[in-house]
């Protein structure tokens, strides 16, 4: 479940709560200093926003979709990290992209667009440099975009050796890693077509699942390895328009091996509008079949 961090936290602080009882496994929100069409509304920062919720929760887990190196830099953050981890008694999924071109969070710090091949290598760096700044004690490190010097870590993370990393990736180069860095692997399917249709969509993350698969291969890591997460509302309709809409993306993505899946609260009007019966009904009567279908897996 995604919670959009755009509530007053008198808003918010129920459907946290909610999430947790409903059922669901994991909740989230946005890491981003605006988004989209949402840019001009009410919009609050993400790691603060999880302390809360890891306050009002016990056995959800939390998680950021995603953090990116386009205005967080992995020391500081690394910092943010660490400690969430620790109020959340360890139940913190990290999730971390490479941050889309053309987006609000480069243009609202002055930022300038990078090349692909800038912004995978500036991925990259962001990645490794968490890995060791959240597993060692003291970290000295310089890439092309980050570095770190004598950066201290004590006392790591409550989860060993570290956070979960949930690597979103599409393509090839944000691909490689997550193979080699992630505990999960999320994706949005493929972005070959700009509008594409329901079913072109679904075939779209078929490729991207089978592509995943060949880089898992290209360094020997066993699928069973890793989690996968599909974003249901990449998709051109809503996962919780309805309840057989939920029903019958689920079971697509089962059968293309996907462990979880992303969805979003529904909103009063705009993107993700939808009904919050419709979401109490799929927590009630289609969730509880999930569940039990993964304890026979």
């Amino acid at each position: 479940m995604v919670i959009l961090p755009e509530y007053r936290w008198w808003v918010a602080e129920p459907k946290w709560r909610a999430a947790e009882e409903l059922g669901f496994s994991h909740a989230w929100t946005y890491d981003h200093l605006g988004w989209r069409t949402l840019v001009d509304g009410p919009w609050f920062s993400a790691v603060p926003t999880l302390t809360a919720a890891a306050a009002v929760t016990s056995r959800l887990r939390l998680g950021t979709l995603v953090a990116s190196p386009v205005f967080r830099h992995p020391v500081p953050f690394a910092r943010e990290v660490l400690t969430l981890d620790d109020l959340s008694d360890g139940r913190l999924n990290l999730g971390l992209g490479s941050g889309g071109t053309g987006s609000y969070d480069t243009t609202a710090i002055g930022g300038q667009e990078l090349t692909g091949g800038q912004r995978a290598q500036r991925f990259s760096e962001f990645v490794e440099l968490l890995d060791l700044l959240l597993t060692r004690d003291r970290t000295t490190w310089k890439g092309e975009h980050f570095a770190a010097e004598e950066a201290r870590g004590h006392p790591g993370c409550v989860q060993r050796p570290r956070v979960p990393f949930v690597v979103a990736a599409d393509g090839p180069k944000a691909m490689n890693v997550a193979v080699r860095y992630g505990t999960g692997w999320i994706t949005t399917g493929s972005r070959r077509l700009e509008n594409p249709g329901y079913e072109d969509w679904w075939r779209g993350v078929a490729r991207v699942t089978r592509r995943f698969d060949d880089e898992l291969a290209s360094i020997n890591r066993a699928r069973g390895t890793i989690d996968r997460y599909l974003n249901l509302d990449s998709a051109p309709v809503y996962s919780l328009s309805s309840v057989e809409a939920f029903q019958d993306a689920a079971g697509r993505a089962r059968e293309l091996g996907f462990t979880d899946l992303i969805v979003h609260w529904p909103r009063s009007e705009g993107v993700y509008f939808g009904h919050e019966t419709v979401l109490e009904q799929v927590a009630g009567d289609v969730l509880p079949g999930l569940a039990e279908f993964e304890a026979r897996g």
